[in-house]
């Protein structure tokens, strides 16, 4: 049995590609393991590129556009190996993460996954690299703003558990999709990801499953560059539908138990953030930023 699968989704991702599959390949040496790339039916020239440059990646074509969740279980379902790390392809890992990462799980055996310290393209550490159970009380204080305003505390600021420090390993609850690094005994027992989900939320719910089982999730200093939305427009209708439907999904399925006005509530409050995006979609597509990226791959993996 390997030691470690590393399973991709693609879609249309040709310009991200090929600085994640470098950074990767940079990562793996010296680890038994293998790449996995299942392609969503991209229409640019990604899988040329990729049987062109990396021959050694193992390629799976889905046929089509079956989503985030549907895709990597394909992945998973054909790999065998200890831990299985669920990486996005808009990504760069620096070279010493995955053995980092590897070396920590080995130690901590009641570790069911682990994310890592992620970098926006400018280099500013990404709040979502630390996360807690999205509650309705924790949501709230992040919708209505309170997160922000007392980000050090512990009632308020739990949404990015932003107490914790960003240079020592700590436990959290939701490890982010963009790098999920998972135990194969946790995943047999807790299972794939939810496949209701088609982009978004389904790894809130894979971490909130390990930890209803009796896992422990961790955050590492370890890095990684996370350019965020590589395949994804956010200034589309199509992409507030998905992700507002994927919060609908989760609080549907782990917060049956509230009443019927608790529910109803906040699923209220649920659409009327979806309308609220969706009315800003508009400026945000007349008023395109583009943004200057301050640290480099190359910077990131000599760190």
């Amino acid at each position: 049995m390997k030691k470690l699968t590393i399973v991709i989704v693609s879609y249309n991702v040709r310009q991200y590609i090929g600085p994640c599959l470098q950074s990767v390949e940079k990562a793996m040496q010296g680890i038994d393991g293998e790449i996995v790339v299942v392609d969503n039916q991209s229409h640019d020239d990604t899988l040329s590129f990729i049987r062109e440059h990396y021959p050694q990646v193992r390629i799976m074509e889905s046929g089509a556009n079956i989503g985030f969740s549907r895709a990597n279980n394909l992945g998973i379902r054909q790999s065998e190996s200890d831990y299985v790390l669920l990486l996005n392809p808009d990504t760069v890992i620096a070279e010493n993460t995955l053995r980092e990462v590897i070396g920590f799980m080995d130690a901590h055996d009641t570790v069911g996954a682990a994310g890592v310290q992620m970098l926006n393209a400018d280099g500013t550490k990404a709040l979502e690299s630390r996360r807690g159970r999205p509650t309705p009380m924790v949501s709230f204080y992040k919708m209505c703003g309170l997160a922000d305003v007392f980000p050090r505390s512990r009632t308020f600021g739990r949404y990015y558990m932003s107490w914790l420090s960003w240079n020592e390993p700590a436990e959290i609850e939701v490890v982010s999709g963009a790098f999920f690094f998972i135990r194969r005994k946790a995943l047999d027992e807790v299972g794939l990801l939810d496949e209701a989900f088609f982009m978004y939320g389904e790894d809130i719910d894979l971490s909130c499953r390990l930890l209803n089982a009796g896992w422990h999730n961790c955050y590492l200093p370890c890095k990684i560059i996370h350019y965020k939305g590589g395949s994804t427009d956010k200034t589309t209708v199509r992409y507030v539908r998905i992700f507002y439907k994927a919060m609908i999904i989760y609080f549907r399925k782990h917060y049956a138990h509230l009443n019927f006005f608790a529910r109803k509530g906040i699923e209220l409050g649920i659409y009327c953030r979806a309308l609220l995006g969706m009315i800003g979609i508009l400026p945000s597509r007349l008023v395109r930023t583009r943004v200057k990226t301050v640290i480099t791959p190359q910077e990131l993996l000599r760190s």
